[in-house]
């Protein structure tokens, strides 16, 4: 029995379906973040942690563990959390676990069927395995983030959380971007080149997603204040353009990255840069790729529109999330601006 020839438009649509599923856990991932959840499970078993709490004695196990920890001495226990509000928030961090190994088998075990299969176009087996090593790293760093809150914080680092969304992200781009390689490969096409411009423009977007991270992990998004259509919350910060409270004593270069007043601000803003660069890359994409530069103006407008309205509604739940979904279909979309921009790179 002889192997099967190269399949790149096979492959394609498999790392997009991976691609989606990515898209998804970033969703439960601001879902977890929101109820407070992450520090619901305070192992990391990731063969047998598959399985939730199966009896009553199990629950209680748990929540004695998650008892010991600064979050619930210090917050959720003072507020009367009961083993029903535990079980609540240790669902969605079990989600959040049970989807990441989903990705992990959904990555590895067509990964190996079109190896051994020798579905895969030469030059790619490389750069599978080094997706695949992102998505090992990913869970890794989850557990690295989650451990920063059970010792000595309530919460988790935000530089952490940070390094956690950053790195889903990453790898989405990674996921497209393959995928659209190999489906121009089963086109006859070449593979696209990242362009300066392109890179820029990913660079800036990169910027702005860190400083969403950072305003996340420190709940700077209550900063603001909040009420709808109340411009002392947007585009103001509490009646004003540049918030009072900032804590500049231990420098800027700190109160940048640690000051929930100065690093929301900073996310807000940036934000019309990155805004100012896609809309020259969609322009630039006008008779390349039509739908790549319709979904970049897409997603970079509803993206503008949930932050504005997340800090208008007080971080209500259902517009955060949104938000941060959007965040990632924004990254999938300039990702494919950017490809599609190489194309004609590699063509000329």
């Amino acid at each position: 029995m002889t192997a099967a020839s190269p399949r790149p438009l096979a492959l394609a649509r498999w790392l997009f379906a991976v691609a989606a599923l990515v898209v998804f856990i970033v969703a439960v991932g601001g879902i977890t973040r929101l109820t407070e959840s992450g520090l619901s499970i305070t192992e990391w078993k990731p063969v047998s942690g598959v399985l939730p709490p199966l009896n009553e004695a199990q629950w209680q196990e748990a929540f004695d563990d998650y008892k010991q920890i600064p979050q619930y001495i210090e917050v959720t226990g003072p507020a009367g959390m009961t083993l029903a509000d535990f079980k609540f928030i240790f669902f969605w961090e079990w989600v959040h676990r049970l989807i990441a190994r989903i990705i992990g088998l959904a990555f590895a075990l067509p990964l190996a069927w079109f190896w051994i299969k020798g579905a895969i176009p030469k030059g790619y087996h490389g750069r599978l395995v080094a997706l695949l090593a992102l998505g090992g790293l990913q869970g890794t760093i989850g557990w690295w983030m989650v451990s920063s809150g059970l010792s000595a914080d309530v919460r988790v680092s935000h530089f952490r959380l940070a390094t956690h969304l950053l790195v889903a992200l990453f790898t989405l781009g990674g996921l497209v971007w393959t995928a659209l390689d190999l489906r121009a490969l089963a086109r006859g096409e070449e593979r696209a080149r990242l362009t300066p411009f392109a890179l820029f423009a990913l660079a800036a977007l990169g910027l702005q997603l860190f400083f969403g991270a950072l305003v996340a992990g420190m709940r700077a998004g209550y900063v603001a204040g909040s009420g709808w259509f109340n411009w002392d919350a947007w585009p103001l910060m509490q009646g004003r353009f540049v918030p009072e409270g900032i804590d500049w004593a231990a420098g800027k270069i700190h109160a940048l990255l640690n000051d929930p007043f100065l690093t929301h601000f900073v996310h807000r803003w940036w934000a019309w840069v990155v805004v100012a660069i896609l809309v020259v890359m969609a322009r630039k994409l006008r008779g390349m790729d039509r739908k790549a530069g319709i979904a970049i103006h897409s997603t970079f407008g509803t993206q503008v529109l949930l932050g504005i309205a997340t800090v208008m509604s007080g971080m209500a739940l259902w517009l955060a999330v949104a938000h941060q979904l959007v965040g990632a279909l924004l990254v999938a979309s300039t990702v494919w601006g950017a490809h599609a921009l190489g194309r004609r790179s590699a063509k000329a």
